[in-house]
This record gives C-alpha cells, sequence and structure tokens, in this order.
C-alpha cells in the first residue's frame, strides 16, 4: 500500500453563477440544509415546483432555468433574504461553541469511521440505523463544535431500493448515484489537482479519490473507487453498500480503515482521536500504528501503545454471527495481498491474523474485524446498558479468567440529533418554550421548559403534525399504487385514505426475523377488529426493507402487504415502500405512537423510538435496547409478558392487550374540550423526561468528557519524547507475557482479628517485578452483595522460595470466607487493565 500521490482526472460540474448568488452554491453544498429550514422559503422563491418535488438545494439548483435565476436575482426581496440567510450561516459557522466554551484546545481533532452515514436522501450513504446514527454524531458535532471528522466511502449506488410487486414480494434496484449531482465537492491538493489516496492491492495499484461533504462546522471526507485509471473490478469496490460479495466488502474495509487513515494524513488533519462506529473501520488501527513507525523507530508493539490511548471502539452488534469475520481460507487466498502491508507492520502474517482471533494461536478461526477493534481500542462501548452487558458476553473469550463483568465494554447510550427530526409545529413549540439555540448547548435545562407547555399547545401541535402525515401517507400511497399498476380507482381512493383526526400508529423496521415486524400480525381478526373499530378506530403505517439474501424478512414484508390489500382493512392500514431516511422522517414526526417488537436481547439499541419523542409520540415496545432505560408507565407502554418466559405468542397477547386496553381507550378519552387530558399526560413526561436525555448533544458530550479527552491526554504522555513511554510499556508486555505463567497464587489463611479477618495469602512472582502487579481478594456479587475487591499489601518474604512474599489484606463482610479468592493482575499507572494486557491469575484451589 503505497504512498499517497495527488493527480487530477476529473471533477464536479459545477453551474456558473453571477457573482451576486454565488452564496446559492455555498448553502446547498451545506447540508446543514437537512437540519436547519431557514432557508426552505428562500428556495421555493426560486422554483416553487421544482423544490416540493426534490426539498433538495443542490438538485434544485442544478435543475433550475437561467430565466428563474436571472428574476431571482432581479427580486429586491429575495436578494435581501439570501444575503440575511448567508450571514446567518456564517455566524453560525464563526459563532461560540459549547466545545470552545468547555474545552478550548483540548483536542485537534476526532476522527469518526463509519461504513455509512446517513445525513438525507440527498446523499445516500447508508442502510438504516447504524448510518443515520453516523449522520446524526456529525450533525450534533457541528451544532456543539466538537472538532469532529467523518471518513467513509462514496457508493456509486449505495444500498438497494424496495419496490414492491403485484403480488406483495420486495424486488431491489440499485440506481447510480452520479456523483456531479450530489452535494459533494472534489478535495483539491494545493496545486489544484484532485486529491487521491492509492493503495497497493495484489499486483495493482487502486487510486482512490477524495470527495468532501460540509455539514455545517463538520466535514465528511469520503473515498471514491470509481476512477478511470482503475481496472474494471476495482472500480467497482465502493460500488455498492452490504451487498453479498464477500470479497468486495473486505476490501471496502481495507479502503475504509487504511485509505482512511491515509487520506486525512494527506489532508494534513491530525486527529488525537480515532472513532470507530463498528467494527469494519478497523483497519484503520494498524495503518494509525504503520504511520507512527515511519515517524519514530518504534516496534509494532510500541506504536500501538502510543496510539491504542486514541483510540475508541463503539460496537452496535448483539450477535456473534453478525461480526464482520473472514476464515482462514479466504485470508489465505488474500495473503499475497496483505504480505507487502505486513511487512511493513512488522509482523508475521500469523501474528497479524491473531490480532482478529479470539484464540490468537487458533490458524483456523477467522478473522474477525471486532476483535481487531476491542484489541486496538483503550475504550469500548455498548450502545445501551443490555447491548453493554450483551457486548460483554461476546467478547469475553478476548479476556480468559476475566469475570462476565469485567470485561471492558462501556455504555454509552445511543440518542439522535434532534432538530433533524421535530416536525415544524414542534419543532416551534420547542423554540417558544425553551429558546432559539436550546440544542446547541447543554441539555440540563430542557426538561423542566418543555414540561410547562400546556395541554392547548401539545394537542394542537399534534394535530397539526398528524394531519401533515395523513397527506403524506395519501401522496406516497397514491404514487406507489400508480407505480404497480393499480386501477385508477384505486389510486383515487389511496387520495382519501387515512383521517387526520384518528390515533395512528407507526412500524418501521428493517424486516428480519429478530426484529418480529409480524407480531401484530400473529392474528389477523384481532387486529382487524381493533383498526376498524368504528366508535374508536386506529391506522397503521407500515414499512421496512429486508435484506437482499433475507429470505425469511422478504416473507415477512409480503404478509404484511398481502394483509393491506384486504378490502376490509384497506381504509386503515398502508405498507409505504422503499422505506428511507426521508420516509422515516415523515413518520417520526407525525405518529401518535411508535411500535418495536424486537426479541430482547436482540435489539443493540433501536434509535427509531427516541425519534418520536421530540414529537409528542408515545412508544409502545418490548424491554430492549434504550427502552429497557427509558421506560416508565407515565411515558409510555411495555411488552412485558410477566405470565412466563418470553414466547411471540405471549408477546402479541400482550401487545393486544395493550392497545385494546390501555392505549387505544387513552387516546379517545376527552375532557369537554375534546382534548386527551390523561394521554397528554403522557407525552408531557414522555417529551420531558427522555428527549434531553436520548438526544444525540448528551450522548456526545458523553463521548467528549468520558472516552475523548481522557484518551487523548493518555496518548500524548504515551507519546512524549520519542514515545519513550510507550516503548517501555511494550517491554514491559513482553517481560509480562513470558513468565506470567510462571506465578503461584497459595491457597488462602486467615483469623479473626478486630472483628473480621486477617487474611493472607503467599505468592510467587518468579521474574515478575511486584511493582507490577496488584493483588487483591475477590468476591462475584451475589444476590443482594455486590462484588468485593480488597487490595493485598506485600509483606515479608518467604525464605527459599525466590520473589515470594505473604501478601495479607483486613476483611469486614457479612460474607463466608468461601465467596473470596485471592488473584493477581498487572498494574502500572496509565494502563487499562484488561484492555490494554488482559493477564490475571487466581488461586489455584
Amino acid at each position: 500500500m503505497a504512498d499517497t500521490p495527488h493527480s487530477e482526472r476529473g471533477a464536479t460540474i459545477a453551474r456558473p453563477l453571477a457573482p451576486a448568488l454565488a452564496p446559492l452554491r455555498d448553502l446547498a453544498l451545506d447540508l446543514r440544509w437537512t437540519w436547519s429550514h431557514a432557508a426552505d422559503d428562500l428556495w421555493r422563491t426560486l422554483d416553487p415546483d421544482a423544490w416540493d418535488r426534490l426539498e433538495n438545494p443542490w438538485a434544485l439548483l442544478h435543475d433550475v432555468s437561467d430565466e428563474r435565476l436571472t428574476s431571482f436575482s432581479q427580486n429586491p426581496t429575495a436578494m435581501m433574504e439570501l444575503a440575511r440567510i448567508a450571514s446567518a450561516r456564517e455566524a453560525y459557522l464563526r459563532g461560540e461553541t459549547w466545545f470552545g466554551r468547555a474545552h478550548p484546545r483540548a483536542l485537534r481533532s476526532i476522527a469518526y469511521f463509519s461504513m455509512e452515514f446517513g445525513l438525507g436522501e440527498a446523499l445516500p450513504l447508508y442502510a438504516g440505523g447504524l448510518g443515520v446514527l453516523a449522520g446524526d454524531m456529525l450533525k450534533t458535532a457541528s451544532d456543539l463544535g466538537v472538532p469532529l471528522v467523518g471518513v467513509g466511502l462514496l457508493y456509486q449506488q449505495g444500498y438497494f431500493r424496495q419496490v414492491i410487486d403485484a403480488e406483495g414480494r420486495q424486488r431491489e434496484a440499485y440506481p447510480f448515484s452520479d456523483s456531479t449531482s450530489l452535494p459533494i465537492e472534489p478535495v483539491r491538493a494545493s496545486n489544484g489537482a484532485w486529491s487521491h489516496v492509492t493503495l497497493d492491492l495484489a499486483g495493482r495499484r487502486l487510486y482512490l479519490r477524495v470527495w468532501r461533504a460540509r455539514v455545517g462546522r463538520t466535514a465528511l471526507y469520503l473515498l471514491d473507487s470509481n476512477d478511470p485509471l482503475n481496472v474494471p473490478a476495482d472500480r467497482g469496490i465502493t460500488g455498492r453498500l452490504y451487498g453479498s460479495d464477500k470479497e468486495e466488502r473486505f476490501l471496502q474495509e481495507i479502503v475504509l480503515g487504511v485509505g482512511g487513515w491515509r487520506m486525512l494524513e494527506a489532508l494534513g488533519i491530525e486527529p488525537d482521536i480515532l472513532h470507530l462506529n463498528e467494527g469494519h473501520p478497523a483497519f484503520a488501527i494498524l495503518e494509525r500504528a504503520r504511520s507512527l513507525m515511519q515517524r519514530a523507530p518504534l516496534s509494532f508493539d510500541a506504536a500501538l501503545w502510543a496510539t491504542r490511548a486514541g483510540n475508541v471502539f463503539t460496537t452496535h452488534t448483539a450477535l456473534e454471527t453478525a461480526f464482520d469475520a473472514y476464515d482462514a481460507a479466504f485470508v489465505e487466498r488474500h495473503r499475497a495481498m496483505l504480505e507487502r502491508y505486513v511487512a511493513q507492520l512488522g509482523l508475521t502474517f500469523a501474528e497479524l491474523m491473531a490480532l482478529g482471533r479470539r484464540e490468537p494461536n487458533d490458524r483456523a478461526e477467522p478473522f474477525t474485524l471486532s476483535y481487531l477493534a476491542v484489541r486496538g481500542c483503550i475504550a469500548s462501548n455498548g450502545v445501551s446498558a443490555l447491548h453493554r452487558d450483551a457486548s460483554r458476553r461476546l467478547f469475553r473469550g478476548l479476556f480468559p479468567r476475566w469475570p462476565e463483568h469485567e470485561v471492558p465494554v462501556q455504555q454509552v447510550t445511543n440518542g439522535v440529533h434532534v432538530p433533524t427530526w421535530d416536525s415544524p409545529s414542534f419543532d416551534a413549540l420547542w423554540e417558544t418554550r425553551c429558546g432559539k439555540e436550546r440544542w446547541l448547548g447543554s441539555v440540563d435545562n430542557l426538561s423542566d421548559a418543555i414540561a410547562a407547555a400546556t395541554d392547548e399547545e401539545l394537542w394542537s401541535a399534534r394535530g397539526r403534525s398528524r394531519a401533515w402525515l395523513v397527506s403524506v401517507v395519501r401522496q406516497r400511497l397514491a404514487r406507489q399504487l400508480a407505480a404497480r399498476g393499480e386501477a385508477s380507482s384505486t389510486v383515487a381512493a389511496a387520495r382519501e385514505t387515512f383521517d387526520a383526526t384518528t390515533l395512528t400508529l407507526g412500524f418501521a423496521r428493517r424486516f428480519t426475523p429478530y426484529k418480529r415486524p409480524t407480531l401484530l400480525l400473529s392474528d389477523p381478526a384481532r387486529l382487524t377488529r381493533l383498526l376498524t373499530d368504528p366508535r374508536r378506530p386506529v391506522q397503521l403505517i407500515v414499512a421496512g426493507k429486508a435484506h437482499p439474501n433475507d429470505v425469511a424478512g422478504k416473507d415477512m414484508v409480503q404478509q404484511w402487504v398481502r394483509f393491506v390489500q384486504q378490502p376490509e382493512v384497506r381504509p386503515h392500514v398502508v405498507f409505504l415502500e422503499d422505506y428511507d431516511f426521508t420516509l422515516a422522517e415523515e413518520m417520526v414526526r407525525g405518529v401518535d405512537v411508535w411500535l418495536n417488537t424486537p426479541l430482547r436481547p436482540w435489539e443493540a439499541c433501536g434509535t427509531s423510538g427516541m425519534k418520536v419523542l421530540a414529537n409528542g409520540g408515545l412508544n409502545l415496545s418490548t424491554l430492549d435496547g434504550w427502552w429497557a432505560e427509558a421506560y416508565g408507565p407515565d411515558v409510555g407502554w411495555a411488552i412485558e409478558n410477566k405470565g412466563g418466559p418470553p414466547s411471540d405468542a405471549a408477546d402479541a397477547g400482550d401487545l393486544y392487550r395493550l392497545l385494546e386496553e390501555e392505549i387505544v381507550p387513552l387516546f379517545y378519552m376527552r375532557d369537554e374540550r375534546g382534548v386527551p387530558v390523561n394521554w397528554l399526560a403522557h407525552v408531557r413526561q414522555s417529551m420531558a423526561r427522555l428527549t434531553p436525555r436520548f438526544s444525540a448533544h448528551r450522548m456526545l458530550t458523553e463521548y467528549v468528557d468520558r472516552m475523548y479527552l481522557p484518551g487523548a491526554e493518555l496518548k500524548q504522555a504515551r507519546e512524549e519524547s520519542g514515545c519513550r513511554e510507550a516503548s517501555a510499556l511494550a517491554e514491559w508486555e513482553r517481560t509480562l507475557r513470558a513468565h506470567w505463567s510462571a506465578i503461584d497464587v497459595g491457597a488462602l489463611e486467615a483469623r479473626e482479628h478486630d472483628g473480621g479477618f486477617c487474611v493472607s495469602v503467599t505468592i510467587t512472582l518468579g521474574a515478575i517485578d511486584p511493582s507490577s502487579v496488584l493483588v487483591e481478594l475477590y468476591a462475584d456479587a451475589v444476590a443482594e452483595e455486590p462484588t468485593v475487591r480488597v487490595a493485598m499489601t506485600r509483606k515479608e518474604a518467604v525464605p527459599d522460595m525466590p520473589n515470594a512474599a505473604r501478601y495479607v489484606a483486613e476483611l469486614r463482610t457479612p460474607r463466608p470466607l468461601w465467596h473470596f479468592t485471592p488473584r493477581v493482575q498487572p498494574r502500572r499507572t496509565g494502563v487499562s487493565i484488561p484492555t490494554e494486557l488482559p493477564l490475571i491469575a487466581w488461586c489455584r484451589r
């Protein structure tokens, strides 16, 4: 994988604009318009028809006629508004920020690597929740002034688009995304040439073009293999997102990790923190270490000790089978491509593979990127409390003999970028109650402010949001049916479907068995009665895609479509095809209740339900992911199945019962004004308590305070004086690994002392310096008793036993002594154990 040259082979086609209209281009290229709608009326003035059709400033600017541009430039009111909005944007970009106030000069930058980014439909580089979360991170970093840059891939086709045929079957389409029509720019080198990164593959060089998307104060840099100098197969490396070709995925992950880090260096960006959003970009860990090895005479081990301090890994996977893993035979086929790079790392091929294996010496074990990520990062985190616990189980094999609860996976529960997802009606309500800059700093004071909203304000905003969603459903459904070739009468009826005053439920997920998207279809007759009740009707919007290879998921899609096609329910339920970013926005803004039915504990987090919070929507979900942390009987409903073990049948019964006996009656219980006061009490509590707590603003500040700042400080300390500390740590690790097996922990001895016990144990350390270890008494948590750890003190040496000594501790506990056992673990200031060195020795009993 070679150094990075720069050359030019094309550019974005930029429409020439008169100087007075130049600000239009800057506004259109800044994806801040995906959450700040201050300029919407300006774009509508430029071309009302095109705006209503596209709602995409960059596409509109390409599509608008010269005559309309001229007319716009001759309109004094429009030009004054353009100047005002351009000035407001500049004020936002240059204004004081939360991060600037709280942490001035604390970080140079954070490089956020992700396989997908969901910023909006104008830039379709995402498949689902992982990408939307990444997009929300970039937007929030912009609002808070956190110096974060995104690193991703520019896909020519991206993820598939869903089409439902006349039989209700899902079909996949892969429209081509022309880079010249996307709101991105080629990155230019100082000599004006298009910036490129190169990688050496087996017998050939891969050229990667560099693009930039503006996201307010934040930048997203993208690598693109569709360069004419590449062989045809290589041009397609960045073709599809999550395609079925395993070799393509492997190459994409090398491009993202290795090429992404080289791209940052070529751009002069020096991140203090590397944040991996899932395991896909884990090769960046290796490239970051290799880069440091080039600048300083270090071994790979020393370089990893230095750089690991600034690496953070977020895992979103709840099942081991979902990890990206490559079997030994696959990796062996690509050995020729990797060996030159392995040599640059100063490793053998077997040593590289060991970094991605649970059991490093098992050469038959697959190479798993998430294992490499855990080993190469100072901090790893799950995305909810339940997912943290699930992740500790998944990664326990990397920390042999350590208790599961000590597996070093932390928790940072996901959040959503509220300004992206709130409706115009609720955006106005939040602004009235909490101020214009409510999401530009701390969210600590928002709960009390929004809790003061009156019933009239909440119900009025809900009514407007629901009515808007009904109009959207009618338009989408009519367009969908017409494209399918349905009769004109059926299309006409679609334009009258739904009612703006009816309780509206929404379900939109990836269709896969563990999410149980057909749980609500368990009893079709019961569901039909619920939907068609003449006194208390219910309407339901369903959307979602199945992966092209997921046969069971596709069957679930077809089950819903066939149910929807029944004449008796057709006016009350719709399946909207091609669930995407825009449809998600529309649904979460307008539904009254968001449904979620995953099989616990397989939902890592599930941010879709968070997006209804700011819009006065309520949640009905199994107690999985984020809802296990958020749920309370005054903010929503939980499918708990209190009568026995989890089962689809029991959960379906609880789902129907909650809808029939609690949710529907509560919505239609009105006071003399026609207002559902008790329903709105739930809405008020949900908005006030949960919206700030599950916002991306809270999430990102947690990352900054708990991971980014400590990691950057530790990395700096290890790299001082030519990485002296990192080199010392590498030598320290080698010594401990070489002699750890010789540690002998004797049996525990105890005597009563001063109302407690004086306990002692003889420990032989062999060639290991006593200052390099921590000896402690340990007891697992039992019943109501927490885990106990008591440090033991080294006392007198044991005669005739080299480097053996008695360790003692005072113990006062109601628990029996047999609960306790001595153990030995590494210890050194500034080292995270067991994250960085998972050695441990226990009593031999």
